[in-house]
């Protein structure tokens, strides 16, 4: 029977489980996207959804110590605190995303990217293209010089025959 079996949970050795939970929750907050699978995607997300509201509602010197017992950075504190809030002031819950990918190639596990809602994922252009645009890098062309050689030998050959 399968009954109350129903639990997010990786099939790992607890500490590798928790560790790895804590670095995934740690690299959404900095980089705002996480290219996972999707079962490990599914278990940090409630976690991640949870450190945004406790961040909202309770007092800073409280919530620092509950981010900070999680994360492994303490710049993903930083960044929950200062950006993250403010960002997400008006949203009751829902913080994350996941997006579909496909599968892996080598053993066709389904992966997933977990994102942050709202964030901003445009790249920024460096300005100085227009300066300095980089030529594309072209094959090198084999090198001519042994065909002049050679011709300069079959003319020289033919200069010795008709000297004969």
């Amino acid at each position: 029977m399968r009954h109350r079996l129903s639990r997010l949970r990786l099939r790992y050795k607890p500490s590798h489980s928790k560790m790895l939970q804590r670095n995934l929750v740690t690299s959404l907050l900095l980089y705002e996207s996480v290219r996972t699978t999707k079962k490990r995607a599914e278990v940090v997300r409630p976690i991640v959804d949870r450190i945004i509201a406790v961040a909202k509602t309770r007092q800073p010197h409280v919530a620092i110590r509950y981010i900070n017992a999680v994360v492994t950075h303490k710049n993903a504190c930083r960044k929950t605190m200062e950006v993250l809030k403010d960002r997400y002031q008006k949203r009751p819950s829902g913080f994350t995303r996941i997006v579909p990918l496909g599968s892996r190639a080598g053993d066709g596990a389904k992966l997933v990217t977990l994102e942050l809602i709202d964030a901003n994922m445009a790249p920024a252009a460096p300005a100085s293209d227009e300066k300095n645009p980089k030529k594309p890098k072209n094959p090198r062309s084999p090198k001519k010089e042994k065909q002049s050689s050679v011709a300069s030998a079959s003319s020289a050959s033919s200069v010795s025959s008709k000297n004969a």
